[in-house]
């Protein structure tokens, strides 16, 4: 299992770097996570819409998209192309845990979300008493996660942004990179390779996404 996941893991370039993928609290505030010890597998919630298998598509999850979104007072259209900017990864739990075996800093969930902006995120609010490690197994937590720390994110944005990102782009780069690379994107600083690359998928992702949200039916 774990040669598959390395297998697929060259092709990448890697999720804890400086524009590293979704859910990434700032490397500042935040030291790279130590190694574990290992836990049972977390039985998935009875919230959580399906057991995760087979081929994973973001726009199945758009019941959850939306509520939590609402939820949280964000966009669900943000929400839902950040899933499909951050689906690039084979979100299967067995691969995700053997990667993180392997790479105990990367993310988990169908958002990718790291350890310390899970428990960041969480602090105070329904799902205080979830686990990082549950990410992987429960998908509407995955979701729900991803729209608190949006939403958290918002309220760090600058009142007049005077660079060339709209709010929508500007919470994507924060997601993807951080608040305090967010706040610098809002002042006009130039993003990296990464985070520029990033910004191009979710462009490209953003009609299709909203065609997503929209639908009525779902998973």
């Amino acid at each position: 299992m774990l040669v598959l996941v390395v297998a697929w893991a060259c092709g990448r370039s890697g999720d804890t770097g400086a524009d590293g993928t979704g859910g990434k609290p700032d490397a500042s505030a935040h030291p790279s996570p130590k190694p574990a010890t290992p836990t049972p597998t977390p039985k998935p919630s009875p919230s959580s819409p399906t057991t995760p298998s087979g081929k994973y598509d973001p726009a199945a999850y758009a019941p959850q998209v939306r509520s939590r979104a609402a939820e949280a007072g964000v966009s669900p259209q943000l929400l839902m192309a950040i899933l499909y900017n951050e689906s690039y990864k084979p979100h299967d739990p067995a691969l995700e845990r053997a990667w993180q075996r392997y790479k105990p800093g990367a993310a988990f969930g169908i958002a990718n979300m790291h350890r310390a902006a899970f428990d960041e995120t969480k602090r105070g609010r329904a799902f205080a008493g979830r686990r990082w490690e549950e990410l992987p197994d429960d998908r509407d937590l995955a979701v729900r996660a991803a729209a608190w720390y949006l939403h958290d994110l918002a309220r760090q944005l600058p009142a007049h942004p005077s660079g060339p990102y709209d709010r929508e782009e500007l919470l994507a780069l924060g997601y993807n990179t951080g608040a305090g690379n967010m706040q610098a994107f809002a002042r006009g600083a130039k993003p990296g390779s990464q985070a520029a690359d990033y910004l191009a998928r979710l462009r490209s992702n953003w009609d299709k996404a909203g065609r997503s949200v929209a639908r009525t039916g779902g998973n």
